[in-house]
């Protein structure tokens, strides 16, 4: 089934406008401006509300594409915190202005975080092994946590663990496995050694670097990647979700790849995009995403 998936409800976040390359949020009280390119059309505020509501605007530096500068607004935190939740699940994000853009919190993946919580407590297995890839400041690892889980966040930035450690202690949670190494070794390893998971979480970027400059190029690594996972995944009691952030990448690529993998072990899955709708009702694209399930909905 094609899906559409968008963030709803979050009393501390909201894309507030997008166009012109740019997006404006709001994350807790705190307005943000950045670059988004795939924001082609025109922005539905004023350029004089987008500079009164902005309480740090990014800019990239000179012949960069990636690094750039946030001028900030007096009053205007480099670090602050927001909540998360849904039914049971309340979790807590330091969020923080990076030289890249970034803050920390990829806004989009509330609709996967759901989908983890939720399989994660079906799960037969008690308590359910999950390994999340790329894990980045460890939402989706929380909400997997929350649930019950027995967690592997693994993570090529040291930092970004440190971080993600932080969002675990601010929401109330602990015993996280944290590894800091290349996706690719470990996941060949595992599978050298017979480990299998529960659940696998995977959300990697178009390009990067492991901790020893080991090179990741998605259409170079993914298909093998996927296969590993494949006999990593438990084959009775199971849940999977990827998503992808990268221009260009169909979400056919993900069924193509997904389906000659896994064939059959394929339950009630989901295929589609996951995007941000503003106050305009643009709706701003941010991803390919393919997740499937043994436990049903």
């Amino acid at each position: 089934m094609y899906s559409f998936l968008t963030t709803e409800n979050w009393a501390d976040y909201e894309l507030v406008d997008s166009g012109n390359f740019e997006k404006l949020e709001r994350f807790g009280e705190y307005y943000v401006a950045r670059p988004e390119p795939q924001a082609i059309w025109d922005k539905h505020l004023s350029e004089q509300e987008w500079q009164r509501l902005a309480n740090a605007v990014f800019t990239r530096d000179k012949g960069s594409q990636e690094k750039g500068q946030w001028k900030l607004k007096k009053g205007m935190p480099e670090q602050w915190y927001i909540n998360y939740k849904y039914n049971d699940l309340k979790l807590r994000f330091r969020l923080g202005l990076s030289s890249f853009k970034h803050v920390g919190l990829f806004p989009e993946q509330d609709s996967n975080w759901k989908f983890i919580y939720d399989n994660t407590r079906k799960l037969k297995a008690k308590p359910p092994k999950v390994l999340n890839m790329f894990a980045y400041t460890g939402a989706a690892t929380l909400a997997a946590k929350a649930a019950g889980a027995d967690v592997t966040h693994l993570d090529s930035v040291k930092q970004v663990n440190f971080w993600a450690r932080d969002n675990m202690e601010a929401s109330g949670l602990d015993n996280v496995r944290w590894i800091v190494e290349d996706a690719m070794k470990y996941a060949r390893r595992e599978v050298k050694r017979g480990n299998t998971y529960n659940g696998i979480i995977l959300d990697p970027p178009a390009y990067g670097r492991g901790p020893n400059g080991e090179k990741w190029q998605l259409e170079e690594e993914l298909n093998e990647l996927i296969k590993l996972c494949h006999q990593m995944l438990d084959k009775t009691d199971y849940f999977l979700v990827i998503n992808l952030y990268s221009l260009g990448f169909s979400a056919l690529i993900l069924d193509n790849l997904m389906r000659l993998t896994f064939g059959e072990q394929i339950k009630n899955e989901e295929l589609g995009e996951i995007y941000l709708h503003d106050r305009g009702e643009r709706k701003l694209p941010l991803g390919t995403f393919f997740r499937f399930t043994s436990v049903g909905r």
